[in-house]
C-alpha cells in the first residue's frame, strides 16, 4: 500500500524502564496507528485509487478523527473486555458489507490460509482428515505419503497434536498444526479401533500435492467421470492430465461433476474451459466501472478437441469459476448442464495485500458468459441472497422466472442474472433421516474398520454379502449406538436397508482401497450421475450439430468463434 507506513516502536537496549501504564499507553497508540492504516487502506482500495494517493480533504480528516475516537472510547468504556484488533477488523468488515456480499477483508490468518489453498503443494503428513462423531479422523492416507509409510489407516483418530487434545480444535486449526516446514517433525497421538491404548507417532513432514481434481476414473468402459473440487494453481494441468488418461482408457462420453465447487482462480477456470470449447471462442467477459476492468478471454486452441458428449452436473453450491466453466460449455453447445440452478456468484474479486499481513478481496468487475448473460444474482437483499429465497422461483421449471433471455451458439434459450440455469433440472436424493443419524456418529466408518480387521477385502470389486446388514445391526447394539426395537423399525423401510448397505459398502472399499474406489460405489446409486447417462444421446446430437456447423463455416472460409 503506497503511503502507508508500518508503525514503529522505539526500543531501548537491555531492560526496558517503562512501567505497565507506559506500555499500555504505547500499545494504545500503536493500535490507533494500525486502525488508521487499515482504515485508510480499505478506503483507498474501496475508492479504486490504484497507485495514486487520495488527497485527504477536511471532511475525510474529520471522519478519521471520529473513527479513531470511536475505537478508543469503545475499547475503554465497553462493558466487556474487547481488543483493539477486534474493533478495527469488525469496523472494516462493516464498511465493506455496504458494498456487496463478496468484498471481504482478510485477517492475516484468513489471508495466509487463502494463499496456502492456492499453492500446488504444501508440506504435511499426507492424510485426508475430517471430523467424524466429533473426533479428528483420518478419512484416508495418501498413498506413499509420510503417514502412509508409518502405517496410518482410515478410521484412525488423531487424539492429540503435540500433546494438545484435538477435541477442542476446529478442523482448520488442526490442519494448520499438522502442516509445517519440510523435514520437520510433528508428534501425534493416535486412537485406533481394536487397540487397547492410544499410541504416539512422530511423522516427518514432506511435500504433499494439493489435488483439485478430486476424482478421475472410468464409470463404465466408455464413460469417464471427472470431479473438480475447486480451481487453484494446478487445476488446468490436472484436468489436462486426467482427460488424457481417460481418453487412453477408452472414454467415449464424459461426466464433469462441479457440485459444491465454490470456484477459485479465474485463470484456471479459463484454462479448463479452453479444453472444452472450440478454438477462438469467447470463454468469459469481465465488465467493470473502470476501463481496465473490461476484458474478454478467448480459448487459445492449444488443446486437442475433446470431441465427446459432455454432461456437467451442478448444484446450488456451484459458484464463481465453476459457473464460468459451466456457462462456457452451455453457451457454446459443447455439453449439457444437469442439476440445480447454480449459486450466482459473478462478481470479480481482485485480491490486494494490506499492511500487517492482511488482505482484501475487492469487487472490481462482473462476469458475463459468452452469450452475454450476467452470472451474478441480485443481492439488494442480503437475507434473500444468502438464503436463496425467491418467491417467484419454480424449482421444477426451466422457465425464465423473470430473468433476461439469451441464446447459445445454436440458438438455444438460456437465462442470465441468476447463476447458470441447467438444461435439465434434477435434485439430489436425500438420505433417510436414520442413515444421516448413523453417519453423524461415524457408525459406518467404525463398522468398516472392524469388519476389515475380521475379513479379507481383496478387490475393489468386493460386494457386501447378504448377511452384512444383520451383522451391522448387531454391531450397533453392541456399540450401544441404537436399540433393537429402534433398528427393527428403521430397517423395515426398504430405502433404509438399501442406503445402509450402500454406506457400508462405500466405507469398506474406501478404507481398503482409497477414496476414488469408494466414490465409485456411491456413484452407482447417485441419482444425478445416473440421470447424466440418459442425457448423453442429446449431448451427442448437440455436439454433432456444432461440429457440422463449424465444418460448414470452414468450407465457406468463415472463422468460427464469437
Amino acid at each position: 500500500m503506497m503511503g502507508l507506513v508500518e508503525p514503529k516502536v522505539k526500543r531501548s537496549g537491555g531492560q526496558s524502564g517503562l512501567g505497565r501504564g507506559d506500555k499500555l499507553r504505547r500499545m494504545r497508540r500503536t493500535w490507533r496507528l494500525v486502525a488508521i492504516s487499515l482504515f485508510l487502506g480499505a478506503l483507498f482500495f474501496g475508492a479504486l485509487a490504484g497507485p495514486r494517493l487520495l488527497a485527504l480533504n477536511s471532511q475525510t480528516r474529520e471522519g478519521l478523527r471520529l473513527y479513531t475516537e470511536l475505537i478508543q472510547k469503545s475499547k475503554e468504556m465497553y462493558g466487556s473486555e474487547v481488543s483493539y484488533r477486534d474493533l478495527v477488523y469488525a469496523s472494516i468488515q462493516g464498511m465493506l458489507r455496504t458494498l456487496d456480499p463478496h468484498t471481504n477483508f482478510l485477517s492475516p490468518e484468513a489471508y495466509g490460509s487463502m494463499r496456502d489453498r492456492q499453492k500446488e503443494s504444501f508440506y504435511g503428513l499426507g492424510i485426508l482428515v475430517g471430523v467424524r462423531d466429533g473426533k479428528l479422523t483420518v478419512i484416508t492416507p495418501i498413498a506413499g505419503g509420510p503417514a502412509d509409510k508409518l502405517g496410518m489407516r482410515a478410521g484412525d483418530v488423531i487424539y492429540r497434536i503435540e500433546g494438545e487434545p484435538t477435541e477442542t480444535m476446529t478442523l482448520e486449526d488442526a490442519v494448520r498444526k499438522l502442516k509445517g516446514p519440510r523435514d520437520t517433525t510433528v508428534n501425534i497421538t493416535v486412537v485406533r479401533r481394536g487397540y487397547p491404548e492410544p499410541f504416539d507417532l512422530a511423522i516427518t513432514r514432506d511435500q504433499v500435492a494439493q489435488e483439485t481434481v478430486q476424482y478421475s476414473y472410468m464409470l463404465t468402459e466408455e464413460v469417464g467421470y471427472l470431479m473438480i473440487r475447486e480451481f487453484q494453481r494446478s487445476t488446468g494441468r490436472e484436468v489436462a492430465e486426467s482427460l488424457a488418461e481417460l481418453k487412453k482408457l477408452g472414454m467415449k462420453s464424459l461426466i464433469v461433476d462441479l457440485r459444491n465447487n465454490g470456484g477459485g482462480l479465474l485463470d484456471q477456470a479459463i484454462e479448463v474451459a479452453d479444453q472444452f470449447v472450440p478454438a477462438g471462442s469467447k470463454i468469459v467477459e469481465t465488465r467493470g466501472r473502470l476501463s481496465n476492468a473490461d476484458t474478454v478471454y478467448y480459448s487459445s486452441g492449444k488443446y486437442e478437441e475433446l470431441g465427446v458428449p459432455v454432461v456437467v452436473i451442478v448444484s446450488g453450491g456451484t459458484a464463481s469459476a465453476a459457473e464460468i466453466l459451466s456457462g462456457a460449455i452451455q453457451d457454446h453447445d459443447v455439453g449439457l448442464i444437469l442439476g440445480e440452478p447454480t449459486w450466482g456468484k459473478g462478481l470479480v474479486q481482485t485480491v490486494y495485500t494490506l499492511p500487517y499481513g492482511s488482505g482484501m478481496a475487492l469487487t472490481t468487475a462482473k462476469y458475463h458468459t459468452p452469450s452475454g448473460r450476467l452470472i451474478q444474482r441480485d443481492y439488494s437483499s442480503y437475507w434473500d441472497y444468502y438464503t436463496k429465497y425467491d418467491p417467484n422461483a419454480d424449482p421444477s421449471s426451466n422457465e425464465d422466472n423473470g430473468l433476461p433471455a439469451y441464446q447459445t451458439d445454436l440458438g438455444r434459450k438460456v437465462y442470465g442474472g441468476g447463476g447458470i440455469t441447467p438444461d435439465e433440472r434434477s435434485e439430489p436424493t436425500l438420505l433417510p433421516v436414520f442413515i444421516q443419524f448413523l453417519r453423524g456418529r461415524a457408525a459406518f466408518l467404525k463398522f468398516s474398520v472392524d469388519y476389515g480387521n475380521r475379513h479379507e477385502i481383496d478387490s475393489p470389486d468386493w460386494q457386501p454379502p447378504p448377511e452384512i446388514l444383520a451383522e451391522f445391526k448387531k454391531w450397533l447394539v453392541d456399540e450401544e449406538l441404537a436399540e433393537v426395537d429402534e433398528l427393527d423399525e428403521a430397517f423395515a423401510e426398504a430405502e433404509v436397508r438399501d442406503q445402509g448397505t450402500v454406506q457400508i459398502h462405500y466405507e469398506i472399499i474406501n478404507t481398503a482401497f482409497g477414496v476414488a474406489a469408494g466414490h465409485k460405489v456411491l456413484a452407482a446409486t447417485d441419482n444425478q450421475i445416473q440421470e447424466a447417462f440418459e442425457l448423453f444421446p442429446e449431448a451427442a446430437d448437440l455436439l454433432a450439430t456444432r461440429q457440422a456447423l463449424e465444418s460448414a463455416k470452414e468450407s465457406s472460409g468463415q472463422v468460427a468463434g464469437n
